[in-house]
C-alpha cells in the first residue's frame, strides 16, 4: 500500500445520512479517531444534506470518482443497493472497508469478506462485514451454546420500523397519531398498517420485505459461524416499535443446568439479567452496547429444551462493533 494510504487519517462514511451512518459518526468522534478527517458521502437523493463533522458544518456529498481516494477506513452504512454498487470501488483504493449493510456478507465470490464482532477475532483481510444486531445475537448465542452440545436452535426476531430508516419511523409515528384520533392514515413505506400491529409481511406494494431481512440475517449468521456449528432456523416478524432488536430463541442442548447455560452466555458477553428482574426490552437496551438476556427457561415438556428472550439496540450495537473493529485495524 502506498505510504500516503498507510499513514492517512481520512475516514469515509458511505451512507452518512442513514441512522447507522449518523450513529457511527457520533461514536467515531468520541473514539481514538476524534480529529480524523471525516468524509460523508451518500446517494444522490441525500447529497446536499447539511450536517456536521468534528464540530464543523459539513455537507453530505454524492459518490463520485475519487470519493474514496486516500482513505484509511471506509464504512458502508446506507442502503443495500448503494453498498452493492460502491463496494468494489472502495476496495480498489487499498483502504480497510467495513460494511454494516449486509452486502459484503451476501456470499459473493468476487468480494470475500471477513465477518466480525468482538468474539470473532480475525482481522485478516481488507473487507469486513459487521453483522446486524439480530445476526450478532443469533451467532453469539449459537456459538456459546455449542459448548454445551447444542443440537438445534430456532430464533424469531421482532423487527422495529427503524430497520427501514427514518421513513419507517415517520410512518409508524404518523399512523399511531392518526389511528388514535380515528383519522385515515398513509402507508407509502410499508403499504399496510404497522401501528398496533404484528405482521409476518408488509403490503405487496412495499419495498421493505421481511423475507429479505430474514435472508440477510441467515447469510450473516452463516458467515459468522463459518461451519463451526449447525445453522439455526431464523424468522423475522414486524413489531410495532421504533427501535430495538428483540428476539426469542428455542434451543436444544445436552445439559439440564440453567446455571451452565448462563455461564457460557456471560462468557460470550451477553448481559444475563438476574432472576426476578424485568426482562430486557427494546426500551431498556436503548443506547446500550451489549445484548441483554433473560435467564434461560427450561421447557418442562421437552427435556434439554430452553427458551431465551433477548434484546439489543439495533443501531448502537453494530455501530459500536464497527468502531471496535476499526480500533483493531488501526492500533
Amino acid at each position: 500500500m502506498p505510504s500516503f494510504e498507510r499513514d492517512s487519517n481520512r475516514i469515509v462514511i458511505a451512507g452518512a445520512s442513514s441512522l447507522l451512518g449518523a450513529e457511527l459518526k457520533s461514536l467515531l468522534e468520541e473514539s481514538k479517531f476524534a480529529g480524523w478527517d471525516l468524509r460523508l458521502v451518500d446517494e444522490e437523493v441525500a447529497a446536499g444534506t447539511l450536517t456536521e463533522a468534528g464540530g464543523e458544518p459539513a455537507v453530505i456529498q454524492p459518490v463520485e470518482e475519487g470519493s474514496f481516494d486516500r482513505a484509511r477506513l471506509i464504512f458502508f452504512t446506507g442502503s443495500l443497493e448503494f453498498s452493492r454498487t460502491n463496494l468494489k470501488a472502495a476496495m480498489h483504493t487499498g483502504a480497510s472497508v467495513v460494511d454494516l449493510t449486509g452486502a459484503a456478507l451476501e456470499g459473493a465470490e468476487e468480494t470475500p469478506a471477513v465477518a466480525w464482532f468482538p468474539k470473532l477475532d480475525s482481522v485478516e483481510g481488507k473487507l469486513f462485514g459487521v453483522p446486524s444486531a439480530a445476526a450478532t445475537a443469533t451467532s453469539a448465542l449459537v456459538l456459546a451454546l455449542s459448548k454445551l452440545g447444542q443440537r438445534r436452535m430456532d430464533v424469531v426476531h421482532f423487527q422495529p420500523v427503524s430497520a427501514a430508516g427514518r421513513a419507517g419511523i415517520e410512518e409508524l409515528e404518523a399512523q399511531t397519531g392518526k389511528l388514535l384520533s380515528f383519522q385515515p392514515f398513509g402507508q407509502p413505506v410499508f403499504d399496510t398498517q404497522v401501528a398496533f400491529n404484528m405482521l409476518d409481511r408488509f403490503g405487496a406494494g412495499s419495498r421493505q420485505k421481511l423475507g429479505s431481512f430474514a435472508q440477510r440475517i441467515r447469510a450473516e449468521v452463516r458467515a459468522c459461524v463459518n461451519k463451526k456449528v449447525a445453522l439455526p432456523a431464523v424468522q423475522v416478524v414486524h413489531a410495532p416499535v421504533f427501535y430495538g432488536a428483540t428476539f426469542i430463541a428455542c434451543a436444544q442442548v445436552d445439559v439440564l443446568s440453567s446455571s451452565s447455560i448462563e455461564e457460557v452466555c456471560r462468557e460470550a458477553e451477553f448481559v444475563v439479567l438476574p432472576e426476578g428482574d424485568p426482562g430486557p426490552s427494546n426500551v431498556s437496551v436503548a443506547g446500550e452496547k451489549s445484548i441483554a438476556l433473560s435467564p434461560p427457561e427450561l421447557d418442562s415438556s421437552a427435556p434439554g429444551t430452553f427458551w431465551f428472550w433477548g434484546a439489543a439496540d439495533n443501531i448502537r450495537l453494530p455501530a459500536w462493533n464497527a468502531v471496535k473493529l476499526a480500533e483493531k485495524l488501526v492500533p
